[in-house]
């Protein structure tokens, strides 16, 4: 009988942090040293905001892809307190949920905590205690919008890849070197490092896995991942792993973690490549009518199936509330 999806057990992970929490900020302010954050590339507040997301985050994920079996929220010795919701929403699901401290997938590596760099963290989720082979990760800012099957994540127990073949970013790294070596050795400024850059994130994972004149780029959507490709790499290479978990904060020399994963699969003939399939929204400082259009082209276009909002917490309190009230209703709470 050959492989099908419905006896694959698919789990999720949700990476989360509460920026407003005092003793997150303690800790944070700790590890920047009395440097201020906007000379440390990733330290941005934003980075670490909160408007309740991962609430919809996780009741997403329940009503439009029932089948995941459990979902993990990874945090730093937080409790984003949303049984409640849950239990009135999914009660059969609530067992099925469980906060993950960062404490434990840094087990061997406890030195390296705490960490602000969601890069570190997530070059470690397959260490979840429990966790499926195959399984999906998120921020909490990402959200289902649209009604899944499990081949819509993998195809017979291989990750479905979504993104597309890009040439290596040549002019990115170039102006990056020049702007270092500036920095590093005209103005004697040791401590200046770029800014960790998407694009630059994705192809310094396509160059680790040995590719050399491109790079498949993937965009803000849940990730897939087969846990021991991700585990057998790792253990191969265990320098590359403590080079990509040492920073406190995101580094430009630090490669894109999903990108990683697809190069993985790719090189093991993994194919299931397939399209974004998603809305992205950065409503903060737009038009007024740019949430409406965006929300009204997510509705109008059946292939959109995730949706992502960054930087929700800087926006007005209506424009938040047009945005969660729109998930509300999708969700049909």
């Amino acid at each position: 009988m050959g492989i099908t999806n419905t006896n694959i057990p698919i789990d999720a992970v949700i990476t989360w942090v509460n920026g407003e929490d005092p003793a997150h900020q303690k800790k944070i302010e700790k590890a920047l040293g009395g440097t201020s954050r906007k000379h440390v590339p990733g330290a941005e507040k934003t980075r670490f905001g909160n408007a309740n997301e991962l609430l919809y985050c996780v009741l997403s994920i329940l009503k439009f892809a029932p089948f995941i079996r459990k979902i993990y929220i990874v945090t730093d010795n937080q409790n984003p307190n949303i049984d409640s919701y849950i239990k009135e929403y999914f009660p059969q699901k609530l067992p099925d949920l469980r906060i993950v401290d960062h404490k434990e997938i840094f087990r061997d590596h406890l030195e390296f905590l705490p960490t602000f760099n969601s890069r570190a963290i997530e070059a470690l989720l397959w260490k979840i205690e429990g966790i499926s082979d195959n399984f999906i990760f998120l921020s909490d800012d990402m959200f289902i919008v649209k009604p899944l099957v499990p081949e819509n994540l993998f195809i017979k127990g291989k990750p479905v890849i979504r993104g597309k073949w890009l040439l290596r970013p040549v002019l990115r790294n170039l102006w990056n070197g020049l702007r270092q070596f500036y920095h590093h050795d005209i103005i004697k400024n040791k401590t200046f490092q770029p800014k960790p850059s998407f694009h630059v994130g994705q192809w310094n994972a396509a160059k680790v896995t040995g590719f050399k004149w491109k790079y498949f780029f993937s965009s803000h959507t849940p990730h897939t991942v087969n846990g021991q490709n991700a585990s057998s790499f790792f253990q191969k290479k265990p320098g590359i792993l403590i080079d990509q978990i040492k920073y406190k904060f995101r580094h430009n020399s630090q490669f894109n973690c999903a990108a990683l994963y697809y190069h993985l699969e790719i090189n093991e003939g993994n194919k299931n490549f397939s399209e974004p399939s998603f809305i992205y929204l950065h409503p903060y400082g737009r038009n007024k009518n740019y949430i409406d259009k965006k929300l009204k082209s997510c509705e109008k276009n059946p292939s959109i199936l995730f949706m992502n909002v960054q930087s929700l917490e800087l926006c007005s309190i209506e424009q938040q509330k047009k945005i969660t009230g729109w998930l509300e209703k999708t969700l049909e709470l």
